[in-house]
């Protein structure tokens, strides 16, 4: 890869989307707020070469401050769900998620808008994440990068998904690019100011960000830290009523991203005996304890880490974007 610089398209339109989950309320009060700049901004009529889409994903949810009215809304956006039949007594989230589809995709589609970044919270101590599907999307990881200096205080870590287009599930994979910025600790239906303006900051930092990438600025290759899930871990649970028997260890609490080996303590029965991590490799804990993850059946999920080198980027020009134009073009017809 060298000092190869590579050339990738403008990014027009980008999407910051708040809400998907209606309780996670840094989200929700972010994206009001930026909405009200907007309106201010409006009035003072300054043209922006980049245009900012501000959605609030699931507004039922958010009337009732909880994460869905029938069903979880960022597990609607696989092609599966979004080209299926629709019944009559669909889930409101299942109607909502092709509505969602139509304003910022279609998915997998060239008008889809070229960056989407939704915004999550957690109960986890997992500080500034973000969940991504590629690990060779180097518009995300150069954002990510960005953030990673602009806020130096910020524990921030890139989590990849290792899930096809077609099998992806969130509401950031109907964008050409996109990410979940997912931060935490933070209670469900509660709202933290720490912790929001960190959302804040860095939804500011990615917007400038995309402004510099298209001016054509060059940005320098380097490296990122990637945290690739490898598999979830339910809570022991009573084999008739499926009632957990266990709640994650004192010593592992609050301790995401922080290695466990194999014999280290991972939950403590209600009885009081403590169980071991019974893998064969020391992985990486995050989401330890998510609220939202009890019934899914996910006590914490654990990853491999790997250092990823990214190029050196800039925008494409015209020409270059006029003949990838043509090219795609061509292989329609085919």
């Amino acid at each position: 890869m060298g000092n190869k610089v590579v050339c990738l398209p403008r990014l027009p339109r980008v999407a910051v989307c708040g809400g998907t989950h209606g309780n996670e309320l840094s989200g929700v009060y972010l994206v009001r707020e930026l909405l009200k700049a907007e309106k201010k901004v409006m009035e003072k009529e300054e043209e922006e070469p980049l245009s900012v889409l501000m959605v609030l994903s699931n507004p039922r949810a958010m009337q009732q401050c909880r994460r869905y009215v029938d069903t979880d809304l960022n597990r609607c956006f696989t092609h599966a769900k979004l080209n299926g039949p629709i019944p009559d007594d669909a889930p409101y989230e299942i109607i909502r998620s092709r509505e969602l589809n139509a304003t910022l995709g279609p998915k997998g589609n060239p008008e889809a808008v070229d960056l989407v970044c939704d915004l999550h919270n957690t109960t986890a101590n997992m500080g500034l994440c973000f969940i991504a599907y590629s690990d060779c999307d180097w518009i995300c990881m150069h954002i990510f990068r960005h953030l990673q200096r602009q806020m130096p205080d910020v524990p921030m870590r890139y989590i990849h998904f290792d899930v096809s287009n077609k099998e992806s599930y969130s509401l950031d994979s109907v964008g050409k690019h996109g990410f979940a910025m997912e931060i935490g600790p933070q209670p469900h239906g509660v709202v933290r100011s720490n912790i929001y303006t960190a959302m804040k900051v860095g939804v500011q930092h990615m917007l400038d960000w995309v402004r510099i990438f298209n001016s054509g600025t060059i940005f320098e290759g380097g490296c990122v830290d990637v945290f690739t899930m490898i598999k979830h871990i339910d809570y022991p649970r009573d084999s008739e009523t499926r009632n957990i028997t266990a709640a994650i260890h004192p010593q592992v609490q609050d301790r995401d991203f922080c290695l466990l080996h194999p014999e280290d303590p991972l939950f403590q029965t209600f009885s009081g005996e403590t169980l071991r991590y019974k893998g064969n490799e020391p992985l990486y804990p995050f989401f330890i304890n998510e609220c939202a993850y009890y019934e899914k059946g996910i006590a914490l999920s654990l990853a491999r880490k790997r250092r990823v080198m990214i190029p050196a980027i800039r925008v494409q020009t015209e020409q270059q974007q006029q003949a990838n134009k043509q090219e795609f073009a061509s292989e329609e017809e085919e």
